[in-house]
C-alpha cells in the first residue's frame, strides 16, 4: 500500500520517508497540500500523512477535500503538527484526521501509528469484501447462481422503462423444464438439481453483455433481451431449446437421459403498459407451448 507524505519542510519530509522506507512501505511525496490534492485526485491513496501548517492548502483543508471526495475505499490520515494544545488537536480531528503526531515525534511511535492505521484499513477491506459477498448472495439463486426473482424483476423494470423512453424493443423469454417433477420422482432431487444447473449453464452460455437470465421459481427461468425484436428473440429461444434437447445428463450408473424445455416469447414494441404485462404475455406464450405438446417455442400474439 502506498503512503502519501505531505510536508512542506524538506527535513521532516525526508525524515518521515526514511523511517517508513526502513519499515518496507511504498512512499509518494508531496511538498504541499495543493500538490497532494492534485496527486490524490489522480490516484486516491488509502494512507496519508500530512503536515498541518502549509502554504496554499493546509492540512485540515486537504483532509476535508479528501473526505468530500467519496472514493470507494477509506483513507486513513495521520496529521503532523507542532501544536500540542488540546483545542488545536480537536480541530485537526474534527477536520477528518484519524490520528495525530506532535513534532518532534519519536520514530517508533510513527511506525506504531502507521501499523495501527494499516490494521484498521485491513479490517475495513475485509468488511467491504464481506458486504459485497452478502450483496451477491442477496441477488442470486443459491442453486444455479443466476439472478433471483427479485433481482431479475428489478432489471426487467429498468430495461422496460428504458425501452419505452427510447422507443426500443424489449423481449422476454419464459422457460420451463418439461416434466421436471418426473425427473425428481424418477432420479431424485440431487439429479434434478444438477439438471437445473445444466439448464442454467445453457441459458447463460451465449448472452450479450446487457442480457440477463434469472431463476423465476422452481424449474422456471426468465431471459431479458434488451434491443431485441420478437423474431430475434424467437431465434434465441429456438437455439436454447435445441441445445437443451441435445444435452445429456449422466447418472451414477453411467446411464444418460435428456430433458426438454418449453419457451414463451413476447416483445414490448409499445403494446404493453408495464413490465408485469410483458412478462405475463411471455408466460401466456409459454402456456401455449406446453399445451401444444411441450419442447417447443411459442410467441405471444396479441
Amino acid at each position: 500500500m502506498k503512503i502519501l507524505i505531505v510536508e512542506d519542510e524538506l527535513i521532516y519530509r525526508r525524515m518521515v520517508k526514511k523511517q517508513l522506507l526502513e519499515a518496507d512501505h511504498d512512499i509518494v511525496e508531496a511538498e504541499d497540500g495543493r500538490a497532494a490534492w492534485e496527486l490524490f485526485q489522480r490516484e486516491p491513496f488509502q494512507f496519508v500523512i500530512t503536515d498541518w501548517m502549509m502554504p496554499g492548502l493546509d492540512g485540515p483543508e486537504l483532509i476535508r477535500n479528501i473526505r468530500k471526495s467519496r472514493q470507494e475505499n477509506y483513507t486513513y490520515i495521520i496529521m503532523l503538527t507542532a501544536m500540542n494544545d488540546k483545542e488545536n488537536i480537536v480541530v485537526g480531528l474534527e477536520s477528518g484526521a484519524d490520528e495525530y503526531l506532535t513534532k518532534p515525534f519519536n520514530s517508533r511511535e510513527l511506525i506504531a501509528r502507521v501499523a495501527s492505521g494499516m490494521r484498521i484499513l485491513k479490517l475495513e477491506e475485509q468488511l467491504m469484501h464481506a458486504r459485497k459477498q452478502m450483496e451477491v448472495l442477496a441477488m442470486h439463486d443459491s442453486l444455479t447462481g443466476l439472478l433471483n426473482r427479485r433481482a431479475i424483476d428489478e432489471y426487467a423494470e429498468g430495461e422496460f422503462s428504458r425501452a419505452v423512453r427510447q422507443e426500443r424493443a424489449l423481449s422476454v423469454i419464459m422457460i420451463d423444464v418439461d416434466h421436471f417433477k418426473g425427473v425428481n420422482d424418477r432420479f431424485g432431487h440431487k439429479v434434478g438439481d444438477r439438471a437445473l444447473q445444466r439448464v442454467a449453464g445453457i441459458l447463460t452460455s451465449d448472452l450479450r453483455g446487457y442480457d440477463r437470465v434469472g431463476r423465476w421459481g422452481g424449474e422456471e427461468f426468465i431471459l431479458i433481451l434488451p434491443d431485441t425484436p420478437l423474431d430475434g428473440a424467437a431465434k434465441v429461444a429456438e437455439r436454447l431449446r435445441v441445445r437443451t434437447e441435445e444435452m445429456k445428463i449422466s447418472l451414477e450408473n453411467d446411464e444418460l437421459f435428456s430433458i426438454h424445455i418449453s419457451l414463451g416469447v413476447a416483445c414490448s414494441c409499445g403494446q404493453f403498459q408495464s413490465t408485469a404485462k410483458l412478462i405475463d404475455a411471455a408466460d401466456q406464450a409459454l402456456y401455449k407451448a406446453k399445451q401444444n405438446g411441450r419442447n417447443r417455442v411459442c410467441v405471444f400474439e396479441s
